[in-house]
């Protein structure tokens, strides 16, 4: 069994006698943190606490030398503007606490982009604060929000795996709401079974992470119908704003009725291929942005402040900037997704983000976990199964679905799907 370290130096192997041990130790620990780890799923059937699915699957990808094609980053530095800005902060003394919703010209950075790409008005002073990364974002505006084990958080599954974690975390109830293959569109009936009175939260990740899906013009509508009916808040995770492949990114809160009741995620990790500053953002009306912010700043207070200038520099960079990692990562799916299907597996096709997932069925696959361990020694290739993006009760309904990620160098690509199409 993998044991992955808690160290950004690297990972580590442990035999099952060491992991049993550190089990045995860890379950005799009271607190939230069991439930916020069997939200995850990361609870076996022995109590015993497993890395993440990204931790065990990069640490395979360590150990045999595969290409790593399972976790989402970019093998490639973003623009050199964004990156200079960052050097000449550092240099010019700007590394120390910034204010605590985020410095200026990031605040007013981030409410021109959403004027300029979406029409949306922010004041920078009121309705936007700077976090740490979406993640921390979603962390601070859902235990801000959750009141009590009565509410429920609705949110489209598979699901980004720091959902349920943080959902189970707060305490709330997670409602999910099932895509189904190939497509991976909700079925706008059971999406209205799902949302009640008891939901506090409808949380929606448009372009989806995992399955790479972009959500109808139908189903942000009745997202909006619902949260309305319902006086929902709406949350929405938009990392990938500017990595759609078939038209323009259409944020909920444009929608007529949507402003006053949604909160908008997003963050330059994946725009500006720098997910390691850890730079996101959220936005929305100042009373709901208030609110998070009460929470957020007993979490990391402030973070980044060089690389706070950086992404403001990004933010503003001419549209044809933003065009191009649109295209370029377009190819990119349609490369991996030509190796994939030569290789013989059935494919989505995904109309935004860094990924596709992708049927193993025909190859035999039974268990896509199980596939996946078993594909860095078939192949020399990581991926995701999909069941690691589920509930128990779900897992089923995307027994054979791997998550292949696209964001690598176009040689990388070409490497993999030339192992992908040699796998015995």
């Amino acid at each position: 069994m993998l044991c992955v370290s808690y160290v950004e130096s690297g990972t580590r192997l442990c035999n099952r006698d060491e992991h049993a041990r550190y089990g045995d130790a860890m379950r005799q620990i009271p607190g939230a943190w069991h439930r916020t780890a069997a939200g995850a799923g990361l609870v076996g059937a022995d109590g015993a606490i497993r890395p993440t699915i990204f931790a065990e699957m990069s640490a395979l990808a360590a150990h045999t030398g595969a290409i790593n094609l399972g976790q989402g980053f970019p093998d490639e530095d973003g623009p050199a503007e964004v990156l200079e800005a960052a050097r000449a902060a550092i240099a010019n003394g700007v590394n120390q606490y910034p204010p605590g919703r985020g410095i200026p010209d990031l605040l007013s950075a981030i409410a021109e982009h959403q004027e300029r790409f979406y029409g949306l008005h922010l004041d920078p002073a009121r309705d936007v604060i700077v976090t740490a990364g979406a993640t921390e974002a979603l962390a601070a505006a859902l235990l801000a929000l959750i009141d009590g084990p009565e509410d429920e958080v609705v949110v489209f599954e598979p699901y980004y795996d720091s959902y349920a974690a943080v959902v189970a975390l707060s305490g709330a109830r997670l409602v999910t709401v099932p895509l189904r293959w190939p497509d991976f569109q909700p079925d706008l009936d059971v999406l209205r079974a799902a949302v009640t009175d008891r939901t506090r939260v409808i949380l929606v990740n448009d372009p989806h992470n995992p399955t790479g899906a972009v959500f109808t013009a139908d189903v942000r509508d009745e997202v909006v119908r619902l949260a309305d009916r319902h006086d929902a808040v709406i949350l929405t995770d938009e990392v990938y704003e500017h990595l759609v492949f078939n038209g323009p990114h259409v944020p909920i809160a444009t929608l007529p009725g949507a402003w006053e009741r949604t909160l908008t995620i997003s963050s330059g990790g994946k725009t500006f291929s720098t997910t390691g500053w850890k730079i996101g953002w959220i936005s929305g009306p100042a009373g709901l942005v208030d609110a998070v912010l009460a929470v957020k700043q007993f979490l990391t207070y402030v973070n980044g402040s060089p690389f706070q200038p950086a992404i403001a520099t990004g933010l503003r960079l001419p549209d044809t900037f933003f065009a191009g990692i649109a295209a370029t990562l377009r190819a990119k799916r349609d490369l991996l997704g030509a190796g994939l299907r030569s290789a013989g597996f059935d494919v989505s096709t995904p109309a935004g983000s860094y990924f596709t997932v992708a049927d193993a069925r025909a190859l035999g696959a039974v268990d896509a976990a199980a596939f996946c361990r078993a594909l860095p020694e078939r192949a020399g290739v990581v991926a995701i199964p999909l069941t690691a993006f589920a509930t128990p009760g779900r897992r089923g309904d995307y027994a054979t679905l791997v998550r292949f990620a696209a964001c690598k160098r176009v040689e990388v690509l070409e490497e993999a799907a030339s192992r992908l199409a040699r796998m015995d």
